[in-house]
């Protein structure tokens, strides 16, 4: 099935003499139409959503009749998946519009209830079809490529099909199949608790600043304030807010050890050995590209070891702290409308050809993002892939500054991969998993770096992008490498038997949080008092998903240094990768691009890459 990204993290004129989210005021309304998304093009209206909903209810019964007939013959196995498949793929676009509806603003009750009939309908959906794989996989392969060359209605299906048999040991039979089914909205319910409370429940504090002015730290307000210049504000700022998820670490505990033991309960059922094993089985993604990005990342943590050091002398600070990890080191003072950011983004990706400028600049002026933050708004970014006959959308909180800009070079990657993957494959094929889909965003991302770098025009504008393109590698590789491991431990522990608590993620947290900054060597002190930040975390709700971000900054550092250096065919490699959408095993559409994820050279380019920015760096401030 092709179920859409929940949590994916992302413009042509001028500069903006004043910051447009300083002027508005970061809590005011949207209600200029182009900074918000047209919903109108999913649905006129909640009526009309409705109305669709209710046809889909109605087709259920006749997806169930098709139960015991696919092995009929191969035209009646084509009929049964294309009903399938069609009724998903309107269903797709019902979980779109009400998870949208939804994130535009979580107070609103209507919109929860929205969600939740959604919610409902896709346990539904999944029960009336449980019985598709269990069916598939009791006819044996030589049957099923028997029905493929003798139909050519199920050429659209074959990678699907084919897939289905290879998982044949971890299929269950009817019964078990439709009880998974049905428990999949109590097992999602742990992260609409945790959306709730980080979200809308929980009280965020207000901080007063060295220059009298309060900022509320909710999400949104802790990632617009923890880089302030002042550095009394910094720890202020960090102190109330991991202060305030410590008060709640044990419903927050609760919430993600019960995702956890679903997690683990699903793996168990369905034969495999662990959560692990049960999750990169889903796109057979080899165990050992997970094990050999946790193992080259621990190895190359000296190396940005190296970087910290710069950033304690450039800070000129005795001791490097947690709260110092993200101010600026040299700052910009100049201000990106989402005009101006956009027009930034468009001459970086010039190198992907004039197909992928020219189709970005007309969606950037159409109305598929909602760009601003406000109140009730779902903090974040991600791209929404779900309506396959329309369009993506994307949610972003923007800031008039380039980390607001370097968002949207990451969501609009994950746009254009959707818009160029829905251009060349069907349907059956066009969804593509998150370990194909942040390869895209990243490599914007690393454009558009690459592309501010080379165009400063002082040594003080190179250092403030150099930086940032450190940040990028620490953030992507580093950080949410250091998240993979925490996801690993919490689920070994788990399988182990032992109890998972909010102290008990405090700990293991504390403890991956002083290995990665080098707390026992004396780079970065790492304080307790910040062992909750597992808390703020919302990816640890979905299985083993952070990992992908670091394997797929290795991979956009490759395919962007191809697209950079390799001209035409450089530049068809990587978009041939976007247009195969779900068509193969990620990991053979990489192949056929000439990477494997498996093997240490890739992380270990891209350490070298870090290690040659970080001379860059080391050189400009020499002295400083």
């Amino acid at each position: 099935m092709r179920p859409t990204f929940g949590v994916l993290l992302a413009l042509a004129l001028s500069f903006g003499p004043v910051s447009i989210l300083e002027s508005r005021g970061a809590d005011a309304p949207v209600t200029n139409p182009k900074y918000l998304w047209d919903l109108t093009e999913l649905y006129p209206n909640e009526t009309a959503w409705e109305a669709d909903r209710k046809a889909v209810i109605d087709a259920l019964p006749g997806l169930a009749a098709y139960k015991g007939t696919l092995g009929k013959d191969a035209a009646t196995m084509a009929k049964a998946l294309q009903a399938i498949y069609d009724v998903n793929k309107r269903l797709d676009r019902l979980d779109t519009y009400a998870g949208l509806k939804q994130d535009e603003d979580t107070r609103i009750g209507a919109n929860q209830q929205l969600a939740q009939k959604a919610d409902l309908l896709r346990t539904e959906f999944d029960k009336a079809t449980s019985y598709l794989n269990p069916e598939l996989v009791s006819l044996g392969r030589a049957k099923v490529e028997e029905f493929i060359s003798a139909e050519p209605k199920l050429k659209t299906y074959t990678y699907r099909l084919r897939n289905t048999i290879r998982r044949a040991e971890h299929t269950l039979g009817d019964e078990a199949e439709s009880v998974l089914a049905a428990s999949s909205s109590a097992a999602n319910a742990t992260d609409t608790v945790y959306a709730l409370l980080a979200n809308a429940d929980i009280p965020w504090p207000t901080v007063t600043l060295a220059d009298g002015s309060t900022r509320r730290l909710d999400s949104q307000g802790y990632a617009a304030t923890r880089d302030v210049q002042n550095r009394d504000d910094r720890k202020k700022v960090f102190d109330a807010f991991f202060g305030t998820w410590t008060k709640y670490r044990n419903s927050v505990g609760a919430s993600l050890n019960g995702s956890i033991q679903a997690q683990i309960f699903k793996a168990k059922a369905r034969h495999y050995d662990t959560g692990l094993a049960a999750a990169l089985a889903a796109n057979n993604v080899p165990d050992t590209v997970y094990r050999t990005l946790v193992q080259e990342t621990n190895a190359a943590l000296p190396v940005m070891f190296r970087y910290y050091g710069i950033r304690k002398r450039l800070l000129k600070v005795d001791q490097l702290r947690y709260y110092d990890m993200y101010v600026p080191l040299v700052s910009s003072k100049v201000p990106f409308s989402p005009e101006a950011g956009q027009k930034l983004v468009l001459d970086a990706v010039a190198p992907l050809g004039s197909d992928y400028v020219n189709t970005l600049a007309k969606s950037f002026n159409s109305r598929w993002v909602h760009l601003y933050p406000q109140p009730g708004k779902r903090s974040g970014a991600y791209m929404n892939p779900g309506a396959y006959d329309v369009h993506p959308y994307l949610l972003i909180n923007y800031t008039d500054d380039y980390d607001g800009v370097s968002t949207v070079a990451h969501e609009w990657g994950h746009a254009m991969h959707s818009v160029l993957a829905n251009r060349a494959q069907p349907y059956e094929t066009a969804d593509y998993p998150i370990f194909l889909a942040e390869i895209a965003s990243t490599t914007n991302e690393m454009l558009l770096q690459d592309y501010v770098i080379a165009h400063a025009k002082t040594p003080e504008e190179k250092l403030y992008y150099l930086n940032e393109a450190l940040e990028l590698i620490r953030g992507t590789f580093y950080r949410q490498t250091m998240f993979a491991e925490f996801e690993l431990k919490t689920h070994e522990a788990a399988e182990k038997g032992e109890p998972l608590t909010g102290e008990v993620f405090d700990k293991i947290y504390l403890d991956l949080l002083k290995r990665y900054f080098g707390d026992a060597q004396g780079v970065v002190k790492i304080d307790d008092a910040y062992a909750s930040e597992w808390a703020y975390i919302p990816h640890f709700y979905n299985d083993f998903y952070v990992y992908q971000y670091s394997t797929s900054i290795a991979a956009a550092a490759y395919f962007a240094k191809q697209v950079q250096a390799g001209g035409a065919k450089g530049r068809d490699n990587y978009l041939n990768v976007l247009k195969a959408g779900g068509s193969d095993y990620p990991t053979e559409i990489l192949k056929r691009a000439g990477l494997d994820l498996s093997d240490p050279a890739p992380y270990r380019a891209l350490v070298t890459r870090t290690a040659e920015i970080i001379d860059q760096m080391d050189a400009l401030t020499r002295g400083k």
